[in-house]
């Protein structure tokens, strides 16, 4: 009997998930499972099985504690004395959908698999998104 090792094939689905009101680390490993392929029983570690994910309504991602005066997003050019700090508070306000955006890159691997991961995430600051032709299923986030 022969192992069973799944093929990247055209069998990946759409999901839409509604970030508002949602904590955004659960909502980043909800994500993040979905991109990897995690949720199917065809999961193969290296290779990518994902779907795509289409997050909306990112402005309204919640953030518990302090965060949103404590956590400090990064940025560095590569040039001496280039590295930018941002607050979230400030991050919220200029370009929403980098809150979710680098919570879920976080959490997917570090390798060029990751990357082709990270390239099927959608993220929109609003309700509306221009995927529909897709035929996103909605995915609750607990």
């Amino acid at each position: 009997m022969s192992t069973f090792v799944a093929t990247a094939d055209s069998t990946t689905r759409w999901h839409v998930i509604d970030a508002d009101g949602q904590v955004l680390g659960r909502l980043a490993s909800v994500a993040a499972r979905l991109l990897q392929g995690k949720n199917k029983a065809v999961y193969t570690p290296f290779v990518d099985t994902g779907d795509h994910v289409i997050v909306v309504n990112a402005a309204k991602v919640k953030l518990t504690g302090r965060k949103e005066e404590q956590k400090i997003y990064r940025q560095h050019s590569g040039y001496e004395g280039g590295l930018r700090e941002e607050r979230a508070r400030l991050v919220r306000q200029r370009r929403p959908e980098r809150l979710v955006e680098e919570a879920v890159h976080g959490m997917l691997p570090k390798t060029t698999l990751g990357e082709a991961m990270y390239r099927k995430l959608k993220v929109y600051a609003g309700p509306e998104h221009p995927h529909a032709a897709q035929k996103p299923s909605r995915i609750e986030v607990a």
